[in-house]
């Protein structure tokens, strides 16, 4: 029974130069395979396997770009949820609140109550996505913060009202036309 090699040759399909060269290639894997203990490395194999590796490791990049983008736009609509439910109303405003973002004095329109409570810190200014400013409770702006720390805009530290024997400043009096 003849070999493959023999049957190309006479069929004319591969000359005898072609058949040698590849004779003493399949030697040279023989060779190599008993000298490493009978692993041969097939190129073809160890590229595959390799574009395998690398395709495996780009998608699992991508999918944790495509986990990180969904859960900013979770995020987001958890901020605009809370911002939307609990925002208090100013329809009747009458007092311009100034307050500082991103470097600029900003003013928005409150009532008497939501002044006296944004600079006792129980009320805080944050902004939509909208960029529009909002007056939240304390409690809704920290969990605004948890989520979105850039959103919350002005948040005071909680000051309750100082006993009136306690006020160092009691003895001085306050100009009428003075709002701070």
């Amino acid at each position: 029974m003849a070999s493959l090699q023999d049957q190309l040759l006479k069929a004319g399909l591969v000359d005898k130069r072609k058949a040698k060269i590849a004779k003493q290639e399949k030697q040279k894997q023989a060779s190599h395979a008993r000298k490493t203990g009978g692993k041969t490395v097939n190129a073809a194999k160890a590229a595959a396997e390799q574009q395998r590796v690398q395709r495996i490791e780009r998608d699992r990049v991508l999918n944790q770009q495509k986990q990180e983008a969904s859960r900013q736009k979770e995020i987001a609509a958890q901020v605009r949820q809370l911002i939307e439910v609990n925002r208090l109303e100013r329809d009747k405003a009458e007092i311009s609140y100034s307050f500082v973002y991103r470097n600029k004095v900003k003013n928005i329109q409150v009532t008497e109550d939501q002044k006296k409570h944004l600079t006792q810190g129980h009320l805080a200014i944050v902004i939509s996505k909208t960029e529009r400013f909002e007056i939240v409770p304390m409690q809704v702006a920290q969990k605004i913060s948890e989520r979105d720390a850039q959103s919350v805009v002005q948040l005071n530290d909680r000051v309750d009202d100082l006993d009136p024997a306690d006020d160092p400043y009691a003895d001085y009096q306050i100009p009428d036309n003075l709002t701070w």
